[in-house]
């Protein structure tokens, strides 16, 4: 597994991150539990606030549009945290306050050039994606938010990111590549055979599920291996996922006796 930067950036995340020793953060942060981070629509050339939101507003289909290169990855003057990302595609059209996902992760736009964009990073964000192991230079998946208009080429992603896993098993088939993932077992009963995932924003479809080692499988053809970033990961690298939405609402609707309220009476 690739051993992670020992550089300030990087320090600075891991102190965002749980730890049972006594290590501090390094950055204040206020409002650490928020679980995204927006920004106010205002001119580029005026300063913009950063406030916290908790609605959806944005939706993706996991067809990513292109890969982008980071360009950089620290702190702010004002305590939080920045990616700026290289970029061609999603730029097109962008406007500050814009959702992209960048491996899967419902980001927001805080600035942006013709070749670049910048989005912040909030604590909670760095604790539930693999985005933490990213440096310059890291290739990244990005897509734009879905328009009314935009096919449906995936299945519907949100860009919520419910937890990492990590690649046990990398293996070639003729021109395609056989991928494994390990999950812990409170996603994985959300995964099914044949049934939609979201791995680092990529829709794809799930091949099996192993119970007894906590890991589900799928494949990637020639064409797909090309455009995202799972194939350059390694084995005991982290990729975000996303479970299917309907996986978990049919969950709460059960729980709630939402069913057994709907029953006709005896």
């Amino acid at each position: 597994m690739r051993s992670r930067p020992s550089s300030p950036t990087a320090i600075t995340v891991l102190n965002l991150l749980p730890q049972k020793s006594n290590l501090k953060f390094s950055t204040s942060i206020s409002n650490p539990s928020s679980r995204s981070l927006f920004f106010t629509k205002t001119p580029k050339s005026q300063p913009q606030t950063r406030f916290s939101s908790s609605t959806t507003r944005s939706l993706f289909t996991g067809i990513v549009e292109e890969m982008g290169q980071v360009k950089h990855l620290g702190n702010t003057p004002d305590g939080g945290f920045d990616l700026k990302i290289r970029a061609s595609t999603v730029l097109k059209g962008v406007h500050l306050g814009d959702s992209i996902a960048v491996n899967g992760t419902c980001l927001t736009v805080t600035e942006f050039t013709d070749e670049d964009f910048t989005v912040g990073l909030s604590p909670e964000t760095l604790r539930k994606t693999s985005l933490i192991e990213l440096e310059a230079g890291s290739a990244v998946n990005l897509e734009r938010a879905v328009q009314p208009t935009s096919r449906m080429g995936g299945h519907f992603v949100q860009g919520h990111v419910d937890g990492t896993g990590e690649i046990v098993g990398k293996d070639p088939e003729g021109d395609s590549l056989w991928v494994k993932v390990k999950v812990d077992r409170g996603l994985l009963k959300y995964v099914v055979p044949k049934g939609f995932i979201a791995v680092d924003g990529t829709s794809l479809t799930v091949v099996d599920v192993f119970d007894e080692e906590s890991c589900f499988n799928f494949m990637l053809v020639a064409y797909t291996q090309q455009k995202v970033v799972i194939p350059f990961k390694n084995v005991g690298q982290k990729v975000n996922l996303e479970v299917d939405i309907l996986g978990k609402y049919v969950e709460r609707l059960l729980s709630s006796g939402f069913v057994e309220s709907i029953k006709p009476a005896a």
